[in-house]
């Protein structure tokens, strides 16, 4: 065991180091996040009003009234669409949290009909067998009805506690408009001020990082868009009600790894044929089976491999983070998984973390050193 610890001690220091520094990187954005959520709010916002107002410019208008009328059109469309939504999301969310123990009741009162038919057709099938699937099934409905209407319940709360969320927004809208006035003092502060070895991060961030970032939110942006769009006109096709919440929350879904559009088809498909809706749930299997089938046809052409980071990595980084760190944590992790595999990918771990002798082969060619970042 000591010849063990010799060994790998050094290994281990370094693997310990590098997590230690994700952590601290992690605990660090969760505090600043926390007590500056306006600010890095502005920065999302001045990305979406900085073109316009740069387009306002270059047609003779000045800075100060093209990033007013950019910051103008901004509110007036997210404002729009936040009421909008809100409001049919809250109310659909809602009824459709309300009616989840009557689908609840009717799923186990289906069940012993079955149940019943099926010990009359069987005549050695003991009757302590049916008692008992009833009460399995009572127990497993109850239970998926129970964190359901949770869900619900905490999704609908969510998008009726706003208040919070509006006054950082509206101060991050603010600031994103001092900040699309001041933007070339800003970058040239950073130009002669930024030292060199923070600037050769930052590039390094830039060329492996944030365009893998963006391109892959624009693919993932396309492809939830298709989602949402190919559900619900099926389903109000289908006369389906609450179509627009559904449809909402197979899109939720299908933003995570791993989980899918199938976290909400599989089971209500399911309930369906225990009830007796088999022509809605054979409607509803052929509109899964479309929505899959496209998005595995589109994926590969859309982002291809923009990430390279796989889905059950990124699932199981995403759920730490949630839980060390709450939203800020979900929201980094992305970003740190990405530049995790750009340093991997570009041989930095190589060289930060000496492996033990003897342990592993040795390349036959030698393998070129990385330019150097802090």
């Amino acid at each position: 065991m000591l010849s063990f610890y010799r060994k790998y001690w050094r290994t281990a220091f370094d693997i310990a180091l590098i997590v230690l520094t994700v952590y601290l990187i992690m605990f660090a954005f969760s505090y600043l996040y926390r007590i500056a959520t306006p600010i890095f709010l502005s920065f999302l916002i001045f990305l979406f009003i900085e073109p316009p107002a740069r387009w306002l410019c270059r047609l003779g208008m000045k800075k100060s009234i093209a990033a007013g009328i950019s910051v103008l059109v901004f509110t007036l469309v997210i404002v729009g669409a936040f009421v909008g939504a809100g409001f049919i999301i809250t109310s659909q969310v809602t009824t459709l949290a309300d009616k989840l123990p009557t689908y609840q009741k009717i799923l186990v009162e289906q069940f012993q009909v079955n149940a019943s038919l099926l010990e009359q057709k069987v005549d050695g099938l003991p009757p302590g067998v049916v008692d008992k699937s009833q009460e399995v099934i009572g127990y497993i409905t109850n239970w998926g009805k129970n964190l359901a209407v949770m869900f619900l319940k905490s999704l609908g709360g969510y998008l009726m506690s706003f208040s919070t969320f509006i006054i950082n927004f509206s101060v991050g809208i603010i600031l994103a408009y001092f900040l699309s006035l001041e933007i070339k003092e800003w970058k040239q502060v950073a130009r002669e001020k930024t030292p060199n070895t923070f600037k050769k991060a930052f590039v390094f961030l830039r060329d492996n990082v944030f365009s893998g970032i963006a391109g892959y939110l624009k693919a993932q942006g396309k492809l939830i868009s298709i989602t949402f769009a190919v559900i619900f006109v099926s389903l109000l096709l289908l006369r389906v009600s609450n179509a627009f919440s559904i449809s909402l929350l197979a899109a939720f879904f299908d933003i995570l790894p791993l989980l899918g559009v199938g976290t909400v088809f599989i089971p209500w498909i399911i309930y369906l044929f225990i009830v007796g809706q088999t022509s809605l749930a054979i409607w509803l299997s052929v509109l899964f089976l479309v929505v899959v089938l496209t998005r595995q046809i589109l994926e590969p052409k859309i982002t291809g491999d923009t990430l390279g980071v796989s889905a059950f990595t990124m699932l199981a980084f995403m759920i730490i983070s949630l839980s060390i760190f709450g939203i800020s944590g979900v929201i980094l992790s992305p970003i740190l998984m990405i530049l995790l595999k750009a340093l991997y990918d570009q041989r930095y771990f190589h060289r930060w973390i000496h492996t033990p002798k003897g342990e592993f082969e040795t390349p036959s060619s030698p393998v070129k050193e990385p330019d150097s970042i802090p």
